[in-house]
């Protein structure tokens, strides 16, 4: 690091949990965040900020008006505008040195098939049963950790998959085959804009967590928020040994 980065991460670098060597991981590491609305904003603004080297954004959305009661990091100027845009410049406002590549379309399996490899990280903030379970099924595949969260009315949750660990769960595991009548979404249920900042922080601060390589995470275990009780909880999530996707695997 120079000397201007040891000044803007100085209050990282201070935490013995971080220190040098933890914010050298998070300025070497490429993380890619799916989905760039409610929980998206607060994710790449944090992570950004943090010091992530390298940020994938992938959405296939324009901003549009009802985003802005939740979508925090854009503003009425923004509507109109791919996400992908408006975020990227919301990212460069906060550290014009992170390198940003920017994706508007829709993350599909053979997408990610190409484009997951060399990817540290991947925060899943898509709101879409469809593309978690090809996220599941490429990350298992290539050994790629991810973190997935929802929020929805007024609840939340957060779990995080750790492929390269033998014997961890996957999403399949959590949610064998979601239709998508069984999806709720904000569009149709509604949202408390401040809960999409609790759960995106929580996955921000998961995020670096992992990539700096301290703390425990969420590998094996849900998280549940609900706002009106204000009230977290955690659950086990145990591997199913007959899941399709994982039952079996070993990592080498």
């Amino acid at each position: 690091m120079n000397d201007e980065q040891l000044l803007r991460y100085s209050r990282h670098i201070l935490l013995p949990q971080m220190d040098a060597e933890g914010q050298q991981r998070l300025l070497d590491a490429h993380v890619m965040i799916i989905g760039l609305g409610g929980l998206g904003s607060p994710v790449l603004q944090y992570l950004a900020a943090s010091g992530v080297g390298t940020l994938s954004l992938v959405d296939d959305d324009q901003v549009e008006l009802s985003n802005l009661q939740r979508q925090v990091m854009y503003g009425e100027a923004d509507c109109g505008r791919p996400k992908v845009s408006a975020a990227a410049a919301a990212a460069m406002r906060l550290n014009s040195a992170v390198r940003i590549h920017q994706y508007p379309l829709r993350a599909d399996e053979d997408w990610l098939e190409q484009h997951l490899p060399g990817v540290s990280l991947v925060v899943d903030c898509s709101d879409n049963a469809g593309v978690r379970y090809a996220l599941n099924t490429v990350c298992l595949r290539h050994g790629i950790p991810w973190l997935s969260a929802a929020a929805v009315g007024v609840s939340g949750q957060i779990t995080f998959f750790a492929p390269q660990t033998d014997n961890s769960p996957c999403y399949r595991c959590l949610y064998p085959q979601l239709s998508p009548q069984q999806t709720l979404n904000c569009a149709e249920s509604g949202v408390l804009s401040p809960l999409v900042g609790v759960i995106g922080a929580m996955q921000a601060l998961e995020a670096v967590k992992v990539l700096a390589g301290n703390g425990s995470n969420l590998n094996g275990r849900l998280l549940t928020f609900d706002a009106m009780a204000a009230e977290w909880r955690s659950w086990n999530l145990p591997a199913n040994p007959d899941c399709p996707d994982c039952a079996g695997r070993k990592c080498g």
